[in-house]
């Protein structure tokens, strides 16, 4: 029987990419071809430690490479748009790491764009591979918890210790909700659906000297089917990372984090001689809140067995629109009904 080919893989960015990297690295099938960073040093460390022989400080120069199948573009949110492009030009399959982008114009060029290419498109919206998250939707959609009323997340996340005045995070462009609350905010879209309404409020309290955008936001979000929602996002916030989300139905209630090696389940019961009673089940999780292995694992199988797409880049340009959805209702005091691609 004839060998399966290496699927060869070019990371862009290794700040976060490196964590795909090492995940490309320890996946069967797949081949760590070349790494790119603007940083040589950065590119050089990397590249030693996992051996890799190709290395790029200019993207358009390892993607000219033909003997490249697929690219993880890792890079900061404002490059994406140009990245992806120029790499769908050259024939790449993609792994665009989230948000897709920062603006509903670049969202638009890049949607135009996979919908002309013959290649795989897969957005990086991690937590949908969270072990714990992953478990909860099966509970949800195995009706255990019976129908969902609420739900909420949040994004908690201090940037004190990685933001810097001039740094890429400090485009005006790029602000809290949609470069990193678009976490909680995909995770509740793949839960509870797309969000018809939002109503939000922000503050600038924290990193008013900081930021040039609002540091925290609190948005409520009216979902299909009557389900209600809340989402808060802090990028100030005095507290370890987190992304505690609770998952109200008809008939349980879950309460799930990505840092936390359990998640709670109420379920509803009726015992001999007592009425319904909310018994709480503790049930353990693997902690991997960054599964970029898992991810890429998913985005080889797609590539290689012709599979479809469930990240697709409509899913990461919608939640960028319930994203923006909320910074302009907090910017204007008003509610907004969020504009989706289809």
């Amino acid at each position: 029987m004839m060998k399966q080919k290496l699927l060869n893989v070019g990371v862009i960015g290794l700040g976060m990419g490196r964590a795909h990297a090492e995940g490309v690295k320890n996946t069967e099938g797949a081949c760590l071809y070349a790494l790119c960073d603007i940083d040589r040093a950065r590119a050089d460390e990397v590249a030693k430690e996992l051996e890799v022989s190709r290395v790029f400080t200019d993207y358009r120069d390892m993607i000219a490479d033909p003997a490249i199948d697929a690219v993880i573009i890792a890079s900061p949110d404002q490059d994406h748009r140009r990245m992806v492009l120029d790499s769908l030009d050259a024939g790449k399959h993609i792994l665009c790491e989230k948000p897709l982008a920062l603006t509903r114009e670049d969202c638009e060029a890049i949607v135009e764009a996979v919908r002309k290419s013959d290649r795989k498109f897969m957005v990086g919206q991690i937590c949908r591979y969270t072990p714990g998250f992953r478990q909860a939707k099966e509970i949800i959609d195995s009706g255990a918890i019976g129908e969902l009323t609420f739900v909420e997340s949040e994004y908690a996340h201090d940037y004190s210790g990685i933001y810097a005045k001039g740094s890429w995070r400090s485009d005006p462009v790029r602000n809290g909700v949609v470069g990193g609350g678009c976490h909680a905010v995909d995770l509740l879209r793949w839960i509870a659906g797309d969000p018809e309404e939002v109503m939000a409020y922000s503050t600038h309290k924290t990193f008013a000297d900081v930021t040039p955008y609002d540091d925290t936001h609190i948005a409520a979000l009216k979902f299909p089917d009557g389900v209600i929602g809340k989402v808060f996002i802090s990028i100030s916030c005095k507290r370890d990372y987190t992304m505690r989300s609770v998952f109200y139905g008809t008939k349980g209630t879950i309460i799930v984090d990505n840092s936390n090696p359990t998640m709670t389940v109420f379920k509803q019961d009726v015992f001999p001689g007592m009425d319904h009673h909310e018994m709480p089940i503790t049930v353990p999780v693997e902690l991997n809140d960054h599964n970029a292995a898992g991810e890429f694992r998913e985005f080889l199988d797609i590539i290689v067995n012709d599979k479809p797409v469930q990240t697709t880049v409509l899913e990461g340009a919608n939640t960028i629109a319930a994203c923006l959805a909320i910074v302009d209702s907090a910017n204007s005091g008003k509610l907004v009904r969020p504009e989706y691609f289809r």
